[in-house]
C-alpha cells in the first residue's frame, strides 16, 4: 500500500514542534506527499499557541509547493464529556479536525470515562477524526469507540508517531484496525510529525495495516482523490449543522 496524505502534522505554532508549514510541505513533496493537514496542538497544551492562530488559518493557501494543505487542529479533549479546547465556531472553519487525549492536558481516567471521553468527541459535528487512539495510557473500550465512529461518519487515526513515544500502542491499533474492517469505518493515516523530515514516514503504519489485511477501500491516505472526497463530504455535513443551528438560533460554541 501506498500513502500519498499524511492528516497529522504540526509546525513551530504547537509550541514544542520545530518546522514551518512551507519546511513541511517542501519535505512532504519530498517525501511524495501529495497533501498534508496542519494539526496544530489546541491552547490548552502548554506552549501552543492561542486560538488566534486557528481563527487565521484562511491566509494559508490551498497548495503549497504543489501539496494541498488541509488547515486544521489537534483538539484536546478535556473532560469525558467531549469537551474540546477550540471553539466550535472556529472548529466550523477547518478542513481537518482531530480530537485526542493527552496527559499533559487531562489526567486520565478509567477505561469507561476515557471511552465515553473519547465518543463524544466523535459526537462533535466538527471533529473528522480522533487521534492516536490506541495510545494505553488512555485505555478505552476499541469495539464501541470504532462503532461510534461508524456511527457519526467519523475516521480512526492510526499514528505513526504512537510507535516511538506511545510504548504498547502497537497491538491497541492493530485492534483498531480489525475493528475497522469489521464495521466499515475509515482509517486515516498520520505520521504526528513535529519536525518535517518525519512527514510521510509510515512505515510501522503501514506494518499494522498489513498485518491486520486492512481493507485498502477504508484508508482515505492512498490517494489525494479519496481524501478530497472525504473533506468534501464532511464539508457539506458541517455546513448543513451550521446552518440547522442559525436557523434555530443555536451558538456553536461549547
Amino acid at each position: 500500500m501506498n500513502l500519498v496524505v499524511d492528516t497529522h502534522t504540526h509546525t513551530i505554532s504547537s509550541g514544542h514542534a520545530y518546522s514551518t508549514i512551507m519546511e513541511n510541505a517542501a519535505h512532504a513533496k519530498a517525501n511524495g506527499m501529495e497533501a498534508i493537514a496542519m494539526t496544530d496542538h489546541g491552547p490548552a497544551m502548554k506552549g501552543a499557541s492561542s486560538v488566534l492562530h486557528f481563527m487565521n488559518l484562511g491566509v494559508i493557501p490551498k497548495y503549497i509547493d504543489g501539496v494541498r494543505i488541509y488547515k486544521g487542529a489537534e483538539a484536546n479533549i478535556m473532560d469525558f464529556e467531549g469537551k474540546l479546547d477550540i471553539p466550535d465556531s472556529i472548529l466550523s472553519r477547518m478542513e481537518f479536525v482531530l480530537a485526542s487525549f493527552h496527559d499533559i492536558t487531562i489526567e486520565p481516567g478509567s477505561e469507561e470515562e476515557n471511552t465515553m471521553g473519547m465518543i463524544n468527541a466523535l459526537r462533535n459535528p466538527f471533529v473528522d477524526a480522533v487521534a492516536h487512539p490506541g495510545n494505553p495510557v488512555f485505555e478505552v473500550d476499541i469495539d464501541k469507540v470504532v462503532r461510534a465512529a461508524a456511527e457519526y461518519g467519523k475516521l480512526i487515526e492510526i499514528n505513526n508517531g504512537s510507535f516511538r513515544v506511545r510504548k504498547g500502542s502497537r497491538e491497541n491499533c492493530l485492534e483498531f484496525v480489525k475493528k475497522c474492517n469489521k464495521y466499515g469505518v475509515g482509517i486515516t493515516c498520520g505520521t504526528d510529525a513535529h519536525m518535517c523530515f518525519d512527514i510521510g514516514k509510515f512505515g510501522i503504519v503501514l506494518e499494522v495495516l498489513d498485518e491486520a489485511q486492512v481493507r485498502e477501500e477504508l484508508v482515505i491516505g492512498i490517494s489525494l482523490e479519496r481524501a478530497e472526497a472525504f473533506i468534501s463530504s464532511r464539508r457539506t455535513v458541517k455546513n448543513n449543522v451550521i446552518a440547522v443551528m442559525k436557523h434555530h438560533n443555536i451558538t456553536h460554541d461549547m
